[in-house]
């Protein structure tokens, strides 16, 4: 109990699942402490368009302390989750401990490499704010070094652009990246041959967007190879290094690019904090989102192992916002003496964006794509999307980008190294981002 004699309820993550965990306790009779150590909430579905020079870093976050604002039961704390303890009940963040009555992980994930060598040390992955600004710089030196190479096989390497992952992020972001050269930056540098660059987006599996029905990845591969992008599948990557990427059919290709976005794993943490990790590093649950002995834990999105008809759910935002939900349903029944619910997943579909024009969804029950799908996945991230200035800054950007085929982030912005104890690490953006 906190001084006010009402339950605390801690959340650890301002993702999808915590954030909407917090709001969906707005009148319930509980006090919430929110950490997480980053003070804004990221909108993930649109972070690749960063690293595709779409959008800036401020249009995609929003304060947390602005959110909550006005939930008068609600607190934040910046603040980085060190350990937490199940039989204690506390969880311990910068060094201080908090005790909780309920607990909500929502911890969310991490890039997942598969144990592929050199992934991690040379690939650029996609999670996080300063991994999508990092991919941005890289992407616009890599034209500005090949518009001072005098050698051929130098610049085709430093030209060419591989994407690993053929999911809903991989192929959004080949077909940014397609348009932003073919673009913007084929006119920003008229003395490169755009022959000489190259996008190729390799995928394991044997067809694209594999959680959606076969003839939308279908449609996902034509519209790419339309745009230039060489898709190859049933081809995965054995090896990345500083300046090549070696793939399973044998192929060696020289490249300075290798992009990531070929899984995520639950954050490594769960399972040095003692949860019951299983594949993937998700947290094994009960069907009612509770850790197995711990009924006053409840773990959601990507870090939650919740398994629905024999399947892992996939690591979207519409399946954490819903277990958020529960999450916090179930609290308020916990302390009105009720047993929690189970969970059930009601899938609202997925969509993905191909470039101008074209999408795919798989939504209503039905498939279908082209101008349709790509109109319906813009309403629908504009309207998820907190706060006005945000989906209005979204839209003149997106309509600019449409009307003028320019893209208005095409800047090589500084990165700051981190100050004190750790300043080798790869560092934050600057604020002005």
């Amino acid at each position: 109990m906190t001084e006010t004699g009402r339950p605390r309820v801690v959340v650890v993550g301002a993702g999808f699942g915590g954030l909407w965990s917090v709001r969906s306790l707005a009148d319930a009779p509980v006090d919430v402490l929110l950490l997480d150590r980053n003070n804004y909430h990221t909108f993930y579905p649109l972070l690749y368009q960063i690293g595709a020079a779409e959008l800036n870093a401020t249009e995609i976050a929003y304060p947390v302390r602005k959110i909550l604002r006005g939930q008068e039961n609600a607190r934040f704390r910046m603040a980085e989750v060190e350990d937490v303890d199940l039989d204690r009940r506390t969880v311990r963040a910068d060094g201080r401990e908090v005790s909780y009555d309920h607990l909500i992980l929502a911890t969310g994930s991490d890039a997942h490499f598969f144990g592929v060598e050199g992934a991690a040390e040379h690939a650029y992955p996609l999670k996080e704010i300063e991994e999508g600004i990092a991919l941005r710089n890289h992407v616009l030196e890599r034209f500005e070094e090949a518009a001072r190479a005098d050698d051929p096989e130098a610049r085709r390497r430093m030209l060419r652009f591989v994407i690993v992952g053929g999911g809903p992020t991989g192929v959004e972001y080949a077909g940014a990246l397609a348009e932003l050269i073919q673009g913007p930056l084929s006119r920003d540098f008229p003395d490169l041959d755009v022959d000489e660059v190259s996008v190729l987006l390799v995928e394991a599996l044997d067809r694209l967007l594999a959680a959606m029905p076969e003839k939308l990845g279908r449609y996902a591969g034509r519209r790419l190879g339309n745009m230039g992008v060489d898709v190859r599948t049933g081809v995965a990557v054995e090896e990345v290094g500083a300046d090549r990427v070696r793939l399973s059919d044998g192929t060696a290709l020289p490249t300075d690019t290798v992009v990531w976005t070929g899984g995520v794993r639950g954050d490594p943490d769960a399972g040095r904090w003692g949860l019951p990790t299983g594949d993937g590093g998700r947290v094994r649950v009960n069907d009612d989102l509770t850790v197995p002995g711990h009924p006053e834990v409840q773990v959601v999105g990507d870090l939650s192992g919740f398994r629905q008809d024999g399947d892992d759910l996939p690591m979207i935002a519409p399946a954490a916002i819903q277990q958020g939900e529960h999450a916090a349903r179930n609290v308020r029944r916990q302390i009105e003496g009720r047993p929690p619910e189970a969970f059930r997943y009601d899938d609202p579909g997925m969509l993905a964006v191909i470039g101008r024009n074209h999408g795919v969804a798989h939504v209503f029950g039905r498939a279908f794509t082209g101008f349709a799908a790509w109109l319906l996945w813009l309403m629908i991230h504009l309207a998820k999307l907190i706060g006005f200035r945000n989906r209005l800054v979204v839209l003149l950007n997106w309509a600019w980008d449409y009307v003028s085929y320019e893209r208005v982030v095409r800047l090589i912005l500084p990165i700051t190294p981190k100050r004190g104890p750790g300043a080798e690490g790869r560092g934050r953006p600057e604020a002005a981002e």
